[in-house]
């Protein structure tokens, strides 16, 4: 059984996947995990490939689930979209994207950060 955080974040996670079809995404992958790290969604706008996390915070005294996703994380996210791209080779553009769930209010940021 998973633990309610994990519940939580699944519940989080398909709100933001809903959302990203509504607009024309079509989803890759969900949950991919390797040896570097997760990434929550990956899917496909037209020609591009897009590397998602997703993030959610119940209120804001501890500031934006946006600001959550530090540079650590981000290179987290780069080195799992490479290795993700190895197994999965696409001469397409690529760009990591942010779903920040605020208390109700569901924020895409595209473009949140770049490779480097």
């Amino acid at each position: 059984m998973r633990s309610a955080p994990q519940q939580r974040g699944d519940h989080y996670e398909q709100q933001a996947l809903t959302y990203l079809q509504q607009q024309g995404c079509r989803l890759l992958q969900r949950n991919f995990r390797c040896k570097v790290g997760e990434i929550d969604l990956i899917m496909e706008l037209g020609e591009q490939l897009l590397f998602i996390e997703v993030r959610y915070r119940h209120t804001l005294s501890h500031g934006t689930s946006a600001a959550t996703v530090t540079r650590n994380k981000q290179q987290k996210l780069i080195r799992a979209a490479k290795f993700w791209l190895q197994y999965h080779p696409m001469n397409r553009p690529c760009r990591f994207d942010v779903i920040a769930i605020d208390g109700g209010d569901l924020n895409w940021i595209q473009h949140a950060f770049e490779a480097s």
